[in-house]
């Protein structure tokens, strides 16, 4: 691969390690921590926590009429998500052992953590739940799409891809057939390693 390629690379996972130091940071000036894998607050904050709690009725009743008219629609959603994630989660299941392609672990990218907090009310922490579903699921999808990708087509594209996933950076350019001959069993034998 380009060197340069490889520097770029560089410079954005030390840019990413540098933004999860930064959160951390935050998280510490705004008093949680894990305690066994579960957050916890200070007293102080938590009882100011429940203060800006809503209450559940002023909540609902309080939405605008358009907003109660789409919410079916939105938690409608619920339906083809669950069928998605049954279906890649069978699909890598079933393929990814026949190729040496290292899992997805779907509990790194399906994470519920906002029910623990006390200013948001019932509806609210039931909104964030679907949100954290949904999002999660589409994260845990792209990878195990990644993973498929880079097994049997890891070229880049002649045209710039928006929001392409992480190892997309990693591919043969488009239009060097060469390279593609060379790195394929190489980009394969990557993916029993991403266990």
């Amino acid at each position: 691969m380009n060197p340069q390629i490889n520097e770029l690379i560089g410079k954005i996972k030390q840019l990413e390690s540098e933004l999860d130091a930064e959160l951390a940071k935050r998280g510490a000036e705004l008093r949680f921590g894990l305690e066994h894998g579960r957050v916890a607050f200070e007293e102080e904050l938590l009882r100011r926590h429940r203060e800006l709690r809503q209450k559940l009725l002023p909540y609902v009743f309080g939405a605008r009429p358009l907003v109660m008219l789409v919410a079916p629609v939105i938690y409608a959603g619920i339906v083809p998500f669950v069928l998605l994630d049954l279906f890649v989660s069978v699909y890598q299941a079933v393929c990814f052992p026949v190729y040496g392609i290292a899992k997805v672990k779907r509990a790194d990218y399906l994470v519920f953590d906002r029910h623990h907090l006390a200013y948001l009310n019932a509806l609210e922490k039931l909104n964030c739940a679907y949100c954290s579903y949904a999002n999660g699921l589409i994260a845990y999808v792209r990878e195990i799409v990644a993973r498929t990708e880079q097994y049997w087509c890891p070229i880049k594209h002649a045209r710039r891809v928006i929001g392409s996933h992480a190892r997309y950076a990693m591919f043969d350019d488009y239009g060097d057939g060469e390279g593609y001959r060379e790195r394929l069993e190489e980009l394969r034998k990557n993916l029993a390693k991403d266990a």
